[in-house]
Formats: structure tokens, C-alpha cells, sequence
């Protein structure tokens, strides 16, 4: 058991997969910056080396509160409560895989700058300007926590093409 901004989870570090609900629902704000939770921060970010991947947010190991780990090559962030501040115009598709939908990669438009707003582990509000790569795996966590997935944002062709797929990994998470 762990307690988490007064909500009590039952959790594992186990990777949640497609047809879960925790990956569905809009997660809860982080109310208070606990010592479980800089636990879980620091839990989640050998999963990224393990995993291979670059971010993991809270709904992905099953815990429906709004913060992510993220190493886009830059630096390590561990971010909680964040916000998009301001988008740029231009747009950049790039292929995005997920460790909540394994074996899937598609192509994925999204805006190539971002500001972004987050409180770090150490209860500082960060404020900074992100692009490209960074803004990208920033953007696929931030939606995470907003029960988006980045199947979601695939074009209805896209998504036909990979429909059985999903509906496979649907199956074996029920």
C-alpha cells in the first residue's frame, strides 16, 4: 500500500498496458511532495534504462497522480504537476513508440517548441523552453496524464491499420 496526496494506491512497479484503465483516466494533481513519492520518482527512472525508454509517467506503473520521469539525452527530469505554458506553431511528425503499447510504433505530429511550467523533486517551480526531441517525450508524458495515448492521436487511417493490434493487447490485459 502507499499514500499519495491522501489517495491510497495498491501498486506494483509493474509497466501498465493498453486497455488498462489507469491509462485512460485523467490523473489527480499531486497535493503534497512526500517522501513515497520521491521514492516512486526515483523507483521509475532505472525503469527507463531497463525498458529502453525515455519517460514514464505515474498512470504507467499504475498510479493515477500527475508526475513522470523523463531522460530525453538532455538531462534527467523528474516532473510533477506539470503544465504546458505555450506551444510554438510549427509542427514536426516523428515516429513515437510507448512502453504501455508494446511492438507499436506510428508517426505522430506535434509541436516542435513548448514552455513548460513543473514542480522538481526538490519542490522548485521550473520554468523552461523545450524543442524537438525533448519537447516530444515531454508532450507523450504530459498526455499520459491526461489519459491520452499516442495511438489516440493517430489519423483514423493510422489507427485502422493497427486495430487488431490494439484490440490484442486489449485482450491479454483482461
Amino acid at each position: 500500500m502507499l499514500m499519495i496526496s491522501g489517495v491510497q494506491y495498491t501498486y506494483s512497479m509493474d509497466i501498465q498496458i493498453y486497455g488498462k484503465p489507469v491509462l485512460a483516466a485523467v490523473a489527480e494533481p499531486v497535493k503534497e511532495i512526500t517522501p513515497e513519492l520521491l521514492a516512486i520518482l526515483d523507483e521509475m527512472v532505472p525503469m527507463l534504462t531497463t525498458h529502453r525508454g525515455v519517460g514514464l509517467a505515474a498512470p504507467q506503473v499504475g498510479i493515477s497522480q500527475r508526475f513522470f520521469v523523463m531522460n530525453a539525452g538532455d538531462k534527467l527530469r523528474k516532473v510533477i504537476n506539470p503544465e504546458i505554458v505555450k506551444t510554438g506553431s510549427a509542427q514536426a511528425e516523428m515516429e513515437e513508440g510507448c512502453l504501455s503499447v508494446p511492438g507499436i510504433h506510428k508517426r505522430v505530429r506535434r509541436p516542435k517548441r513548448i514552455t513548460v511550467r513543473y514542480t522538481n523533486e526538490a519542490g522548485e517551480t521550473v520554468e523552461e523552453e523545450l524543442k524537438d526531441f525533448t519537447a516530444r517525450v515531454f508532450q507523450h508524458e504530459y498526455d499520459h496524464l491526461d489519459g491520452v495515448l499516442f495511438v489516440d492521436r493517430l489519423t483514423p487511417v493510422a489507427r485502422k491499420l493497427i486495430g487488431r493490434q490494439l484490440e490484442a493487447l486489449k485482450e491479454e490485459t483482461a
